[in-house]
């Protein structure tokens, strides 16, 4: 397992390196001058001024010595420095990326809890009213944008109800909504992939011979076949992280949470590029991370798996 996890994580460098590629290629290919872009709208500054933060940012050198230098301090936790506040990016990203953090596997474990619950109830009581509703309700979910959803929580159990507060990230009542609406949505797909990964598993053999030998239901379900079942619904796990982060920029500017996505909006309503490209290179490595758990946590839930 030592070599499998330190083969894997040999192979994460080409993946970050790519990412980071992306980046730099983002500020480098925008049409147009980005010190220009920045000032859009604004009273442009004077030549000198220009000058400065061209020097700045490095962009008064070749397009490779920009790469190489951006990549060195990329290596050395330097992500530049913020246009707008002057202060380091990753100073920036820190104070925020807690709460986003917080409110992603908040979400996260609402999802597992909804999601696996409703697969395993519809697996079970295939073909009832129970699968047909949850199922019709998975399929609902999954075709609800965001945004629409929080605002509906934000007017119903905000507004009309006055059960939780709507804006702000200031307490756990503030996690409530925005949690709520992130991990709904997501406990959908978990739904889902759990209801068919449950109905193949409750068909193998050792389950009929689990029940043959006279073991309780309920026993036979969660010892035995929800074990198995967990194998493709971890996998979409980890592939959430990253349509719940992303998801989470938008429900952050919906609840004003302050997070990492409501300062990506203000980062790209500034055009503040440093601190754009901070966030996205922070953002992939935490998903890039979390999937590399996801594949450790294979062993686990199946001792048969072997990584040599």
């Amino acid at each position: 397992m030592l070599f499998y996890l330190v083969r894997r994580i040999v192979l994460l460098v080409p993946v970050i390196l790519g990412v980071l590629t992306m980046v730099f290629l983002m500020r480098a290919l925008v049409p147009g001058d980005p010190i220009q872009i920045m000032f859009l709208g604004q009273v442009p500054p004077d030549p000198e001024t220009v000058a400065a933060i061209r020097s700045e940012l490095g962009l008064d050198k070749p397009l490779p010595i920009q790469y190489v230098s951006y990549i060195a301090g990329v290596v050395q936790g330097d992500l530049g420095t913020s246009v707008r506040t002057r202060r380091a990016v990753l100073a920036e990203i820190i104070d925020r990326y807690p709460n986003t953090l917080i409110l992603t596997f908040s979400s996260l474990l609402v999802a597992l809890a909804v999601g696996l619950t409703t697969g395993i109830l519809s697996a079970i009581y295939k073909d009832t009213w129970i699968d047909t509703v949850s199922m019709f309700l998975a399929l609902f979910g999954l075709s609800m944008p965001a945004f629409w959803f929080g605002l509906m929580m934000i007017q119903y159990f905000g507004v009309y109800l006055r059960w939780f507060p709507v804006m702000g990230s200031s307490s756990i009542r503030h996690l409530v909504l925005p949690a709520l609406t992130l991990g709904l949505i997501a406990s959908t797909v978990q739904a889902r992939i759990t209801r068919s990964s449950m109905l193949e598993v409750l068909g193998s053999d050792y389950i009929r011979t689990a029940r043959a030998k006279g073991l309780a239901p309920w026993s036979v379900i969660l010892r035995h076949a929800l074990k198995n079942a967990l194998i493709p619904s971890v996998t979409i796990l980890g592939l959430q992280v990253g349509g719940l982060l992303g998801g989470a920029f938008i429900i952050e500017a919906v609840f004003a949470w302050h997070g990492v996505g409501e300062l990506a909006v203000q980062a790209i309503s500034q055009r503040d590029f440093p601190l754009i490209q901070g966030i996205i290179v922070v953002v992939a490595t935490t998903y890039v991370v979390v999937n590399l758990l996801v594949d450790m946590s294979y062993r686990l839930l199946d001792p048969r798996i072997a990584y040599e």
